[in-house]
């Protein structure tokens, strides 16, 4: 206990009795609910939603909405909410985290919760970690949503167009956390209105798996990238030329931060090996990425551990899962260097158009909640980053489960060997067994030693995610024992004495039931079809026939002590380990849990600290035999504690640069919005080149007192860039040049530019200019956005430098991509003004022409789409409609373009670079 909770008491406890109180007067609700008709209890959601509109609050109308739900739920599900089960659902409302143990109906409690914040109109997202599990969720928790008059949605891969603003418009839309985000990405990528998915704000959040989706995967940002730049063949020949190169002569690695760094004598060879001066001179800088990248690919990234190979392809492995994230590649070269390393295809970089980090996405939601079974140790985190605190919620039974003490050995190979030995002990009983692994590798090492004892098993991990279901439906049978990596951590029930859910669909299989027939049959999904209603009724029979076949065996399990959880090493995280023992102990039954650990560890070796290698040699511990020391244990905590402490000051540090962004994103994205929801852009136009014109006169006006010393030659010129039409002979007499004033100067160029927007109108149309204006205004802010994303990342890939000459980079990045993003806003007028002033309608031939230049942007949303982190390829809803009243703005203008000029086409690039190479 610590000092604080002996000082004031358990505080978690006193938080409970205060939403206790709250949940007494839902039960004594109760019976009222239940003498309600469906009709009548139906008709209370109406009834709610009319109070709110008046002026009560979701707080006041808590108890009776919260015993509406529970009433319904008991109608439509044959489920009632536990006590307990209330009190998750009043802590998920008051925007905080529930942790609930496995098995304590997590998606039942969230109903409660989504049910009483629907009531606003507003919208509830209920985040998962996976499409199945929103899939699920949505389907089983739909009808009782349905049953008390809510809409509700389901956002995943398959749902696109209007289906998908369909699930968005629902009073309730389950979904997953990469969806929500990228659809939040996509909308601000959009040309109309009409094409955005999500509503104009977002309200109110339930994560489930908080501690994943907010933790693990905060340090990967949600990336829409589109092709970039070539490949270069430097990736081969820097790998080739890194594998020559000896470790701690040439080069040294920090595992704990997983780095690498060429040493002095490591640069002289680069040097001498590709014929340059300086390595670290800036014309150099692209050679000296390709080698860390390659030194890092060789020496970090391991292969069955990071990643597998795959079809001929890279796939990134989740640490903290252990499962396959298809579509997500390592950023800055990273990817194309380990594609260099196993001799695949190096294929294309990436070039990112939209990006936000998941901890600044649900940080805009008004209201976040979460649940899950770890979240206790990571409360700091959830505090500080999310303002979320963390409440434990008392399990509906007393937990049974044994944890043991952990067996610590000197080796890892006495270690493994008592592994294996222990796990042939327990089979011999006929008590099933998990054996959790960090690593696809490893899991493999156990399954050549049990072969080897002729100990029957499954494998699950990475390479076998097909056969997930099935692996852990059988994993609680008798006699069964399973090796899996964490991807049996979480979303998964292991049902002691087997799943007859699972059973019965593999039978329906063997009938000749359709996949999606044996889909349906678990569903809530009302049907008039013949064989969906007849494979319902078949999987209803055979679920109840196995659950009675299953009875004795289950029993059976219970006897023998429940389900045995065998830890094969500690994870850097507690609540990986935690997840791992919440596996066995599900709703009161037995179980136990041990962790086998060696002091060769990578977690001992690198964080265990000298003091717990010299105690265990003063010991003189053989190989194999085994440590059961409390002491060491503690010490082995206190080294997890280290690193998660390491881990969650890298995601701040990433959040600290990402806010930098995150507030230019909001400005760009708030601008786009006024745009796409209708708002005058005439006046806005008028603004902005009043201010550019106030730009070009001011230097010239503030040189000289006196006017006839004025250079107004220049001033013509400038003004002519920004239209084509500005006659740059200004209108004004020698002899009355000295009484001109600078504001008579300003107002004089206003005009003149007014008369000309008003000729232009006039020569296109007022209603097609002001959709021109539109159109301008996104393409020229989407061009200028996608470069400053690329100018910001390249600002920060150096930024580090800077702590050698004692600044602080962070402050550094902040006040530099401040100026960037400034100069930004700057070329955004000056390109819109342009644009506006110069635009012009052509024949159908010439618009295809400068259409092919001006896309090209547009083309890059479908290129092969990724970059760090997760990454998404726009989908083609996104194109630009071609709407008969709404013609693509064509920009020409009459003067001959300069090389280096902007080109007229709106990429951003130079004229040089873009479309004055299609043109010759």
């Amino acid at each position: 206990m610590g000092l604080m909770e002996k000082i004031f008491g358990d505080l978690n406890v006193k938080e409970v009795k205060k939403v206790e109180k709250i949940v007494d007067k839902i039960e004594a609700l109760d019976e009222q609910m239940q003498a309600l008709t469906d009709q009548q209890l139906k008709e209370k959601t109406a009834e709610f939603k009319e109070r709110v509109q008046k002026g009560e609050t979701l707080d006041d109308i808590l108890p009776e909405a919260f015993a509406v739900c529970r009433e319904g739920a008991v109608r439509s599900l044959g489920m009632k909410h536990f006590r307990v089960q209330l009190i998750g659902g009043v802590v998920l409302h008051q925007g905080r985290i529930a942790e609930m143990k496995t098995g304590e109906g997590k998606t039942l409690v969230a109903t409660l919760a989504a049910y009483l914040n629907a009531l606003s109109g507003e919208g509830v997202h209920v985040v998962t970690v996976n499409d199945y599990l929103a899939k699920r969720d949505m389907e089983w928790m739909g009808k009782l949503y349905t049953f008390l008059g809510l809409t509700v949605g389901c956002v995943i891969h398959e749902v696109t167009g209007t289906a998908r603003k369909a699930a968005y418009d629902a009073d309730i839309t389950y979904g997953t956390n990469n969806e929500f985000g990228f659809d939040y990405l996509r909308d601000n990528m959009v040309t109309y209105r009409e094409e955005m998915s999500q509503r104009e704000e977002l309200n109110y959040a339930i994560v489930d798996e908080v501690d994943s989706i907010l933790i693990d995967e905060a340090r990967t940002p949600l990336i829409i990238s589109g092709q970039g730049d070539k490949s270069t063949d430097l990736y081969g020949i820097a790998d080739k030329f890194v594998i020559r190169l000896r470790n701690e002569e040439d080069f040294t690695i920090e595992e704990k931060d997983k780095t690498v760094a060429l040493t002095e004598e490591g640069v002289a060879k680069c040097e001498r090996e590709f014929g340059i001066e300086n390595f670290s001179d800036p014309e150099n800088m692209e050679i000296n990425h390709h080698v860390l990248q390659a030194l890092k690919a060789r020496n970090l990234m391991k292969r069955d551990v990071d990643y597998i190979v795959k079809d001929g392809e890279i796939v990134i492995v989740d640490e903290f899962t252990g499962r396959l994230m298809f579509g997500r590649r390592y950023s800055n070269g990273l990817h194309q260097a380990i594609e260099a390393k196993e001799g695949l295809l190096v294929r294309s970089e990436s070039k990112t158009l939209a990006t936000i980090t998941l901890q600044n996405y649900f940080r805009m939601y008004k209201k976040l909640s979460g649940m899950t079974g770890t979240a206790k140790t990571e409360e700091d985190e959830f505090r500080e980053i999310y303002n979320m605190d963390v409440v434990v919620i008392p399990t509906n039974r007393q937990i049974a489960r044994m944890d043991l003490q952990d067996s610590i050995y000197a080796k890892e190979r006495g270690k493994f060997k008592a592994i294996a030995e222990r796990i042939a002990e327990v089979h011999a009983t006929g008590q099933p067994v998990l054996v959790g692994t960090i690593s696809i590798e490893r899991s493999e090492l156990i399954s050549d030693m049990l072969k080897r004892r002729g100990v029957k098993h499954n494998v699950l991990n990475a390479k076998q995610h097909e056969k997930e279901a099935e692996i852990v439906a059988e994993a609680g049978r008798l006699g069964a024992v399973t090796i899996a990596t964490n991807m049996a951590g979480r979303g998964t029930d292991i049902l002691l004495g087997g799943n007859p859910e699972f059973e019965a669909k593999r039978e329906m299989k063997r009938q000749g039931f359709s996949d999606e027939a044996i889909s349906f049959s678990t569903s809530f999904v009302s049907t008039e079809d013949p064989e969906l209603i007849q494979a319902r009724t078949t999987f209803n029979q055979l679920n109840e026939q196995y659950k009675t076949e299953r009875s004795d065996e289950q029993q059976q399990v219970r006897e023998l002590g429940g389900l045995c959880i065998i830890g094969t090493e500690r994870h850097e995280s507690r609540r990986i380990d935690n997840q791992l023992r919440g596996r066995a102990g599900r709703q009161g039954d037995p179980g136990c849990t041990q962790f086998f650990l060696s002091l060769e560890d990578e977690l001992m070796r690198l964080f265990g600290g000298e003091k717990i290698q010299g105690l265990v040699e003063k010991l003189g511990v053989e190989e194999d035999e085994a440590i059961e020391a409390g002491m060491l244990t503690k010490r082995i905590e206190a080294a997890q504690k280290k690193v998660e402490g390491k881990n969650f000051y890298i995601r701040k540090y990433v959040l600290q640069y990402d806010n930098v962004m995150n507030k230019q994103r909001q400005i760009i994205y708030e601008e786009r919005r006024r745009v796409l929801f209708g708002e005058d852009l005439r006046s806005y136009i008028r603004n902005m080149t009043q201010e550019l014109i106030d730009e070009q006169v001011d230097p010239i006006t503030v040189a000289s007192r006196y006017a006839e010393e004025w250079d107004l030659d220049t001033l013509g010129k400038n003004l002519k860039k920004l239209c084509a039409r500005f006659d740059e002979n200004l209108p004004y007499k020698e002899e009355d040049v000295h009484q001109l004033t600078a504001e008579q100067l300003k107002n004089d160029a206003y005009e003149v530019f007014e008369k000309l927007y008003e000729e232009k109108e006039a020569e296109i149309g007022e209603e097609r200019m002001r959709e021109l204006e539109r159109m301008i205004l996104i393409r020229v802010v989407d061009n200028k956005w996608m470069d400053h994303i690329d100018d910001m990342d390249q600002l920060r890939n150096g930024i580090n430098l800077r702590a050698l000459g004692q600044q602080d980079p962070a402050a550094a990045y902040s006040n530099e991509g401040f100026d960037m993003f400034e100069l930004m806003i700057q070329a955004i007028k000056e390109d819109t003004v342009k644009f506006c002033y110069n635009v012009t309608v052509q024949t159908n031939a010439e618009r295809k022409k400068v259409m092919e230049a001006g896309e090209g942007r547009k083309d890059e949303y479908q290129g092969e789409g990724v970059a760090s982190g997760i990454s998404s390829g726009l989908p083609d809803e996104t194109e630009v409609p071609d709407r008969e009243q709404h013609h693509e703005p064509i920009r020409r203008t009459e003067e001959k373009i300069g090389r280096n000029d902007p080109c007229p086409c709106g990429s951003g690039k130079k004229y040089k670079n873009c479309c004055m190479n299609k043109e010759s």
